[in-house]
């Protein structure tokens, strides 16, 4: 008899040992996001899970596939740094810079088809979700004339993230 209820007690420990904790809830009674964290370690990752998102989109419609460039990841991560110093998601530089500007300060000499950005906490995979969406910003991740990308974020410590894509011709 106490064989048995030890062993039960046993399978009662393990079994609420694996038991999910419910997830902490906000005012309205949804679940509280987790802050995305991206660390040192995980940043050509995240670069690179995005470029491979966006040429298999890309490939669904029979486009070329984008490749970084060095010049549009610079001018993508000067924006995505000055977004945060403004606290506000805008294509104009806190010095009154267009991505034009921007691209060609970074040393691009092509042509810019376009600028993508968000202020969010999402992932980056989340925010390509929402980019492709919208028809407007979906047209530059699809233009067919597009054949470079570049792609930075810079996050901030309350985990809120800037993310800027530019491609380019």
């Amino acid at each position: 008899m106490e064989r048995r209820v030890f062993l039960l007690l046993g399978a009662s420990l393990s079994l609420a040992a694996c038991a999910t904790t419910p997830p902490t809830l906000g005012s309205d009674g949804r679940p509280l996001p987790k802050v995305y964290t991206i660390s040192p370690a995980d940043e050509r990752v995240v670069s690179f899970r995005l470029l491979d998102s966006v040429n298999t989109l890309r490939a669904a419609r029979s486009l070329t596939p984008l490749s970084f460039d060095a010049r549009l990841n610079a001018a993508a991560a000067t924006h995505s740094r000055d977004m945060s110093v403004q606290n506000r998601p805008w294509h104009f530089g806190s010095d009154g810079s267009s991505p034009y500007v921007r691209a060609q300060r970074s040393g691009y000499t092509g042509r810019l088809v376009g600028e993508l950005i968000s202020e969010t906490y999402e992932t980056e995979l989340e925010t390509l979700s929402t980019w492709m969406a919208n028809p407007d910003t979906r047209a530059i991740i699809m233009d067919p004339s597009a054949r470079l990308l570049g792609f930075a974020w810079f996050q901030e410590p309350s985990g809120k993230i800037w993310w800027t894509l530019m491609t380019g011709a």
